[in-house]
């Protein structure tokens, strides 16, 4: 996934009332806009003017043009003119990408002593984005609205970080999740409706037997597995019994032959995302914790116990927050540590946690695990780093899919001188006591997406994008407003339905 693979175009809205000469104008100063806000080194990905909009067939063709180009994940419109949003119906009826309302000027300052009539004529976005607001909303169109001035740092950042959601939710457009082995028995919240996912959020969920995957890893070859045990050598220290000719070497090295395996199974599936279940591993010497690790550190999604939810939603954090620092993870609500209002949650999960997450150096190590099937096992042992973050889940409500955000606070854990895994330590906002009333009350999963790159705004603007549910827990959440949002919300939910 590469952000220069993609477009978001520029369309300015203007109509021929104001004549020739001003349409003219308007484009120099769209133009200028554009090349501005390329040069700005902020935007993840290239805008592309795609000209002044004054008619219902311009406007109409432009959008037609962008449903139907691979490239185009996303358009801005801006109104330099009064642009009569009738004019804007057909186009915005049929258009099946996200939208960003820029309301901005080409001025930043009004002209005091200069300022006429024919100024006022042309410079009308006061005036024209309020007509294209109403009737974006008389159409109950999703879109992002970004008000500042174009130059502003502010500005280009809100538009930047909708451009990531835009690359997540393009990225997720028949996104495929091979899932090995089934969810987990009789576990619900990992579930759900595959079918619905993908009218609604574009997953395609496949299963895969885990017999489909041992040939790949009994492929590869022992000059294979050495090159690649040379590349955990630079990266990764050893504890002493992983060395080469130590009593663990070998499950170190069985460890790499199943990253290598999978990877060449995904790529030759043209898979984003997996899942793995500790119960079934025929086959298989270890559970792919190792693996898991390290495909995610390349941006694959994971999800463990069958949970393709969580592994697709890990996958599309990843592309919004490619190149941006921190790191994103799966992880797992594991054990709780009271201490009155620096309460504290322990994250973890068996094997699989993202090194992406960590500040130092991953430690191999190689123990027993004694649930299912797993066997001993390698796993890469760290903890996070400190910093603030959001834990972010998709649920399967029945009639909806909601969205749970809580923004949490990763602290540094104590020594864990018995615990070999890969973990982090975070206070969930406002506080454990409301964070984590809040995320059960809403139904939230014991799996999560983790991010220390992804914002919360960016997740809002990925819900309104899809259109389902969201919730989110922070520094301001209160049970009693919160419980009246689940409610409301219900209601909402349920009246949308029989209105469609």
């Amino acid at each position: 996934m590469e952000f220069s693979n993609y477009e978001i175009w520029f369309v300015t809205g203007a109509q021929l009332l104001y004549g020739g000469d001003a349409v003219v104008t308007v484009n120099a100063h769209s133009e200028t806009m554009v090349k501005g806000l390329n040069d700005s080194g902020i935007l993840p990905v290239k805008v592309v003017y795609k000209g002044t909009a004054n008619s219902a067939v311009e406007v109409e063709d432009i959008f037609k043009q962008s449903n139907n180009d691979a490239k185009c994940i996303g358009v801005i419109t801006w109104m330099h003119t009064f642009s009569p949003a009738k004019m804007w119906i057909r186009g915005l009826q049929n258009f099946r990408k996200p939208l960003l309302h820029l309301h901005t000027q080409y001025n930043e300052e009004i002209p005091w002593k200069e300022i006429d009539m024919d100024f006022m004529n042309l410079n009308q976005s006061a005036h024209g984005d309020r007509e294209f607001g109403h009737i974006t909303s008389r159409l109950r169109m999703p879109r992002k609205v970004v008000v500042g001035y174009w130059k502003d740092k502010n500005t280009q950042a809100k538009i930047a970080s909708w451009m990531r959601v835009c690359a997540g939710w393009a990225d997720s457009q028949g996104m495929r999740i091979i899932r090995f082995g089934d969810n987990m028995n009789n576990v619900a919240v990992t579930d759900g409706d595959k079918v619905e996912v993908e009218i609604r959020l574009g997953y395609h969920v496949d299963n895969a037997p885990i017999a489909t995957l041992v040939p790949y890893i009994e492929a590869v070859t022992e000059a294979e597995v050495d090159a690649l045990i040379k590349e955990y050598e630079k990266i990764y220290d050893f504890a002493d019994d992983c060395k080469a000719g130590a009593e663990k070497h070998q499950f170190v090295r069985d460890a790499a032959a199943q990253e290598i395996g999978l990877r060449r199974f995904l790529q030759d599936n043209d898979a984003k995302a997996f899942t793995t279940n500790f119960n079934e591993l025929e086959g298989m010497k270890q559970l792919m914790g190792f693996a898991s690790q390290r495909l995610m550190a390349e941006g694959y999604g994971f999800g463990a116990e069958g949970d393709w939810k969580t592994a697709a939603l890990v996958r599309t954090m990843w592309v919004m927050g490619k190149g941006l620092p921190g790191g994103q993870s799966f992880l797992e609500d594991y054990t709780l540590n009271f201490a009155g209002e620096d309460s504290t949650i322990l994250q973890s999960h068996m094997l699989e946690i993202n090194p992406d997450i960590t500040g130092t150096k991953p430690r191999i190590e190689v123990h027993f695990l004694g649930i299912g099937d797993a066997r001993t096992c390698a796993r890469l042992v760290f903890q996070a780093h400190k910093g603030e973050g959001v834990a972010a889940t998709i649920v399967d409500m029945g009639n909806r899919f909601r969205m749970i955000v809580n923004e949490v606070e990763v602290r540094k854990p104590k020594d864990l001188p018995k615990l070999p895994v890969a973990c982090a330590l975070w206070k969930p906002m406002p506080n454990l006591e409301i964070g984590a009333a809040a995320w059960i009350l809403a139904g939230g999963t014991h799996h999560t997406s983790f991010s220390f790159s992804v914002t919360t705004e960016m997740l809002e603007d990925y819900a309104e994008i899809a259109d389902i549910e969201l919730l989110i827990i922070d520094k301001n959440t209160n049970i009693r407003d919160f419980r009246k949002q689940i409610r409301d919300n219900e209601v909402y939910y349920l009246l949308n339905k029989a209105l469609r």
